[in-house]
């Protein structure tokens, strides 16, 4: 137990922390599971509306420290090959290169 006034807060902290993180994790995981069954329902137009909001709450967590960015670009990466074996066309948007600034 916390005897400290500082010790009583981190411990306060910590429990609000706690729920905020368990809340964005949950979103993730919840976005995911979403997303492969209206995948293996054959629901691709679904599937496809749906993955930008998964892509979002992944990021989100990855940006907030609930998983570290690598764990979040895997998490993307095999939603995506699953889809491509589920048979869902995934468009492929092309990003123009940006011209880098002479020195």
């Amino acid at each position: 137990m916390a005897i400290t006034s500082s010790a009583k807060r981190a411990i306060r902290v910590s429990a609000r922390k706690r729920v905020l993180n368990l809340r964005r994790s949950d979103t993730m995981k919840d976005g995911m599971k979403a997303l492969r069954k209206l995948s293996e329902a054959g629901n691709h137009e679904g599937a496809l509306k749906a993955l930008p909001g998964v892509y979002k709450a992944i990021d989100k967590a990855a940006k907030r420290g609930v998983i570290k960015k690598n764990t979040a670009a895997r998490k993307k990466s095999r939603l995506v090959l699953f889809m491509k074996k589920e048979s869902v066309k995934i468009p492929v948007v092309k990003v123009p290169k940006v011209a880098k600034a002479k020195k």
